[in-house]
């Protein structure tokens, strides 16, 4: 019998292609108002200036979830600090799950969003995470552990963000 492992992926890259303007892809994942409609929803916090607080805090929905499925979550559940912002094309932080006690102690990760505008009405939204010594935040946000009832990490979410912006309507509406 052969037995094959992958390799960890320290740095995910993962591009989508969305109908929108370069401002709306920005506001969607800059304001709490949008960020709390799509993927595991959430109102995320930005600062947007280098050292600037950046921070995800639950709604109400999702704590219930989370607590009715056993994992009773903190009011914050993502923190940490901006690096760079050139709105509405990037924005670069820090970044903590703090939902899960061994995942948050392997400390801060680096994530970024470079949105390009393209011919035709259409952007190329970039996200980078950079997950050097983290094997469980890189686990979870793969959405390889979508079958354990993990979610579907940043593949989930952008899909979920891409058919927002363009049908109005998030993938489980």
């Amino acid at each position: 019998m052969t037995t094959t492992t992958q390799p960890l992926v320290t740095t995910q890259v993962h591009k989508i292609y969305i109908k929108a303007s370069a401002q709306a892809i920005w506001d969607a994942i800059t304001r709490p108002e949008w960020t709390n409609r799509y993927g595991y929803t959430g109102y995320a916090d930005y600062d947007l200036r280098p050292g600037g607080a950046f921070q995800v805090r639950a709604n109400e929905e999702f704590k219930a979830a989370a607590a009715a499925g056993g994992f009773p979550c903190p009011d914050v559940i993502v923190d940490g600090e901006v690096i760079e912002a050139e709105p509405p094309h990037t924005v670069v932080t820090t970044w903590r799950m703090l939902m899960d006690p061994g995942i948050a102690a392997e400390g801060f990760s680096r994530i970024g969003y470079e949105i390009k505008e393209l011919d035709g009405g259409f952007c190329s939204l970039t996200v980078t995470h950079e997950l050097e010594g983290r094997p469980k935040l890189a686990a979870l946000v793969s959405g390889s552990q979508e079958e354990f009832g993990a979610g579907g990490g940043h593949p989930w979410i952008l899909s979920d963000l891409k058919s927002l912006l363009e049908t109005g309507k998030t993938l489980a509406a």
